[in-house]
């Protein structure tokens, strides 16, 4: 059974004045993932996936080079859809946040719905493990790994574990069709192998 390794991209330049999802990983974020790219050298993987984000490209272009594996994007490992408001302060958006997760059934203001965003990623990580031989890395998002993992724990959406880093580059790795094997969430630093 392959298995994946599922992270969260680390640190983002935040620009109020760009659409959220053309944030690049901030030089802190990128060398984060550069770090994690030499100790993931070993770990035989065969391809990393992303979503179409920015930064999350930025994650998986420094995982394929250091790697010498192909990238490949499916959008369907995006962020849930935030679109409707956009940038907000982060007070305000961890409070958006919260409801979310406590709706999972209920847009927030205007957000596609947590349910919809789990299917959604579920789905894409069904997909991309069905497409490919071998191990993979998937660089995505923090909404949708908590998403993800409340599936993989087979819990209600909000009592799921969660990433401790609220800046991103945390992992957890699973076989994929194999109840009980999801690992705890650990930062990128972390790595054991």
């Amino acid at each position: 059974m392959a298995r994946i390794i599922f992270m969260t991209h680390p640190g983002v330049v935040i620009d109020p004045a760009i659409p959220v999802p053309q944030w690049p990983l901030s030089d802190l974020g990128r060398a984060r993932m550069a770090a994690f790219a030499e100790n993931l050298a070993g770990a035989g993987l065969t391809a990393v996936w992303t979503s179409d984000e920015r930064k999350a490209l930025d994650g998986g272009e420094i995982l394929s080079a250091r790697l010498g594996i192909p990238h490949r994007v499916d959008a369907d490992l995006g962020e849930n859809d935030r679109s409707s408001t956009g940038y907000l302060e982060a007070n305000e958006f961890w409070s958006v946040v919260q409801v979310f997760f406590d709706h999972p059934d209920e847009s927030v203001r205007g957000w596609e719905t947590a349910r919809h965003a789990q299917a959604r990623i579920v789905a894409a990580v069904n997909r991309v493990a069905d497409a490919q031989a071998g191990d993979i890395a998937i660089v995505s998002h923090g909404g949708v790994a908590r998403l993800l993992t409340a599936h993989l724990q087979g819990v209600t959406i909000g009592a799921e574990g969660r990433p401790s880093n609220r800046h991103g580059g945390c992992f957890i790795s699973f076989e994929l069709h194999r109840p009980g094997s999801v690992t705890c969430w650990r930062d990128m630093e972390d790595w054991s192998g």
